[in-house]
């Protein structure tokens, strides 16, 4: 099988035959891929995958006349209808099926590293024996993993709140397949001044970037979910909102700048479509960024 989207030297993908019939969207962040795949025609399809990474999958819309999915370990599973369930499969298992739609599949598969930088390292997913499950449905995980998926849709995504999303998709995925809610790092007095400074410093100077948040956790020389618990604690918001509350005040400072269009300051500020520069100023303002400079004349 084959017509994977992975090129030489990337990690390998769930495969499709014949390929022609997908049409995928992909996007990717610290120890954790997402592939949104939408079956486009109603012909008889395969699909496969064994790799390195877990594999969580979504099946947003999923109905078939006939067919079968198997993943390795367990009996495999002839449903016909399993719209909103879920499959994990461990790393190095085989998952396999074929299937004759009723349905044009919708499906997004998220390819999570085992060494995945996204939690503490007292919660070290390395160490946590995750069993092979098919067609399952679990509400928290399934309403993370589905805030995440819409990530991948969104042109003004921020990198830090996706990243955030992923921490706790893997505490979900450790709660639904142990049962045991995984022991968060306990914080006293959130960051240091130092570590304020630092941090805050380095948005400044990367106002217009995506800042990842281990990007941030390295600077404060924190665990990921450890700063990001320490960083709300000490400004009262999440890493990326006060983010993106730095870049509106430095917007509101070059709006009174007339020589420079709406445009030019969306792309200063890293906004590649001046739509989301202008939809993220109105929902931090209340006004568009048009509305507020004809305030300051």
């Amino acid at each position: 099988m084959s017509c994977g989207i992975c090129t030489d030297g990337d990690p390998p993908t769930v495969t499709f035959k014949p390929c022609h019939i997908t049409k995928r969207q992909t996007a990717a962040w610290n120890g954790l891929r997402a592939d949104a795949v939408s079956v486009t025609r109603y012909d008889p399809f395969e699909y496969g995958f064994r790799g390195p990474d877990h594999l969580l999958i979504t099946a947003e819309r999923a109905e078939r006349y006939d067919g079968e999915t198997s993943v390795e370990g367990l009996p495999p599973s002839a449903a016909r209808n399993f719209t909103g369930k879920m499959t994990f499969v461990p790393a190095g298992q085989r998952f396999h099926g074929w299937q004759k739609p009723r349905a044009l599949t919708r499906v997004t598969y998220f390819y999570i590293d085992p060494q995945a930088p996204l939690l503490d390292p007292a919660v070290s997913l390395a160490r946590v024996e995750l069993k092979p499950r098919i067609f399952f449905f679990d509400a928290p995980l399934w309403d993370t993993a589905m805030k995440l998926r819409a990530q991948v849709d969104r042109a003004d995504a921020q990198h830090s709140y996706s990243e955030a999303l992923g921490s706790v998709l893997l505490h979900e995925l450790i709660r639904s397949s142990t049962g045991v809610v995984p022991r968060l790092p306990i914080v006293h007095g959130g960051l240091a001044t130092w570590q304020q400074k630092r941090v805050a410093d380095y948005i400044e100077a990367h106002v217009a970037d995506n800042i990842a948040l281990v990007t941030l956790a390295n600077v404060a020389q924190l665990s990921p979910f450890h700063f990001a618990r320490a960083f709300r604690q000490s400004f009262g918001i999440p890493p990326h909102r006060f983010h993106i509350a730095r870049r509106i005040e430095r917007a509101k400072s070059l709006l009174a700048d007339d020589a420079l269009s709406i445009t030019e300051i969306g792309q200063r500020l890293g906004y590649s479509e001046s739509s989301a520069f202008t939809a993220t100023f109105r929902k931090a303002t209340g006004r568009t960024p048009s509305d507020y400079r004809r305030a300051l004349e």
